[in-house]
């Protein structure tokens, strides 16, 4: 009797670490679902929207401009962020802000990316972190799903004129 026990005991043990294992891998490489809070990509993001985040382009280098990602806080590295990329290493990107007279230009180094909120007089973003490394990258959102009836994929940025094609 006692072995039975010890038997049905690490058997469960056993499909739980496998689970386990066949979860993180899901949520490392696929994907997961985010919920994101704050105004910084407002209007294509409200505050506590629920998203669908992949994971996959980030490790394929499939990243494009225009994308919205998730990716770890270059201030705070507990936290994630959800912010959308404005250039990628080598390109020229606006490092002002939209009210300021005078425009200034940078190039994005090697490995890094330009990320900005769509809501560019409340976000905190490269403007005041500069450029981010690739690999804090965590995913690219490619869906939303909640609130309903705003499901589906997200819509282009309204600040398309701060992508420059120099």
């Amino acid at each position: 009797m006692l072995r039975n026990a010890l038997g049905k005991t690490f058997r469960f043990l056993g499909y739980t670490v496998q689970y386990g294992c066949i979860a993180h891998c899901a949520f490392e490489y696929l994907g997961g679902i985010v919920v994101c809070s704050g105004p910084s990509m407002e209007p294509t993001i409200q505050n506590s929207d629920i998203v669908f985040s992949e994971s996959l382009s980030r490790h394929f280098y499939c990243i494009r401009k225009g994308d919205i990602v998730i990716v770890k806080s270059p201030n705070d590295p507990k936290s994630n962020i959800c912010k959308r990329v404005i250039g990628l290493e080598g390109d020229k990107v606006c490092t002002s802000n939209p009210s300021d007279f005078l425009k200034s230009h940078s190039y994005v180094p090697k490995g890094h990316v330009w990320l900005e909120g769509d809501n560019l007089r409340n976000s905190t973003d490269s403007r005041c972190y500069g450029p981010v490394p690739y690999g804090l990258i965590r995913g690219r959102i490619c869906l939303k799903l909640w609130p309903l009836n705003d499901f589906g994929f997200l819509r282009a940025s309204p600040n398309g004129h701060r992508f420059l094609d120099d």
